[in-house]
């Protein structure tokens, strides 16, 4: 069916998600990618955020992810990432900690390193934290 595209969502945990869309919106590195059947193949590297799925049926699906890679393909997305999460799953208690370690952490640590470490840390924390707000609008 030439108005739908396959999507894979997988992290190191193991397969998150694998079905049929009709539209997709990635995380990518330089901006928010929206992929339709026919994209233009292409792969690039995915920062922390949401990853959005429309259904066939007409919902939509939202995915957390920590960073990763994307392959495009005509019929086929595929989502590789570091950390995935289905936005249910989301835990407001852990992403807020996890902030809180890694804004102590940016202003503990001397070395380059570290602090590039929190602040990857924070923007991931930040991303959890922005998927809950949006949840929490829907369900008004």
């Amino acid at each position: 069916m030439a108005s739908t595209i396959n999507v894979d969502i997988v992290s190191a945990e193991g397969a998150i998600h694998s079905g049929v869309a009709t539209m997709v919106f990635v995380p990518a590195i330089q901006g928010e990618l929206g992929i339709a059947p026919r994209h233009a193949p292409l792969l690039t590297m995915l920062k922390p955020g949401e990853i959005r799925v429309q259904t066939v049926d007409g919902e939509e699906l939202s995915f957390y992810v920590g960073g990763g890679a994307l392959e495009i393909q005509p019929q086929r997305v595929t989502v590789l990432a570091d950390t995935a999460i289905r936005a249910h799953d989301l835990d407001e208690a852990q992403a807020l900690a996890a902030r809180q370690r890694a804004e102590e952490a940016i202003k503990d640590t001397i070395d380059q390193m570290g602090i590039a470490e929190a602040q990857a840390e924070l923007l991931r924390a930040a991303a959890q934290l922005k998927m809950l707000e949006k949840i929490r609008k829907l369900r008004k």
